[in-house]
């Protein structure tokens, strides 16, 4: 089954990291060199300010940002900066492409995202499972978590907790005494060998 390929790759994976609600992979190429980053859950770290690079043009704070942020039940996605009223916007499944298409009535938006996760353990997309919702110029969302992925993730949790209990605890020591820690749940940061 695939779930039990995709923990046995997890195990097999360098850990490099805990991070705070990211989960991000580093592929190497052909050439054995290290990738780029590819933030799966969670949001890039801001770019330093003034920092425009090569091209000196920056985007607009304006534009619709989007981001997942899972929660323990759900796979949650957040498009900020959409400032449409909540019937403009159409939520739902192409289960031909396997992918969450996101549209507006009004043709100012347009997104299609894959659920990385369904798609890992080779499960079927389910139309009863997606809901939205809309508050502070935020489209919200989110994808009930089928019972097999459940399942696995608990496995992974535990999985975590019995490979690294000693990095844990000495990133809890550290993080308590800087000013305006967040101490929340971690998770692995992997890096595949």
């Amino acid at each position: 089954m695939a779930v039990t390929g995709w923990l046995e790759s997890l195990r097999a994976a360098e850990k490099t990291a805990l991070l705070q609600d990211v989960r991000k992979w580093r592929v190497k190429s052909a050439l054995g060199a290290l990738g780029q980053w590819q933030i799966e859950v969670g949001e890039p770290a801001p770019h330093g300010a003034g920092n425009l690079g090569p091209e000196l043009i920056k985007e607009s704070n304006a534009n619709p940002i989007f981001m997942r942020k899972d929660t323990m039940m759900c796979f949650q996605w957040r498009i900020r900066n959409l400032p449409y009223p909540k019937d403009v916007y159409s939520v739902y499944v192409d289960q031909k492409e396997r992918c969450v298409v996101v549209r507006t009535t009004n043709k100012k938006y347009y997104k299609k995202f894959s659920i990385t996760d369904l798609d890992r353990y080779q499960l079927p997309l389910d139309d009863s499972l997606l809901s939205f919702a809309y508050a502070n110029c935020t489209l919200i969302i989110s994808y009930q978590k089928p019972k097999e992925v459940l399942v696995a993730e608990s496995e992974l949790q535990k999985e975590l907790k019995k490979g690294q209990p000693l990095l844990f605890q000495e990133l809890y020591r550290l993080c308590k005494n800087w000013p305006g820690a967040l101490l929340a749940p971690c998770i692995m940061d992997f890096s595949p060998e």
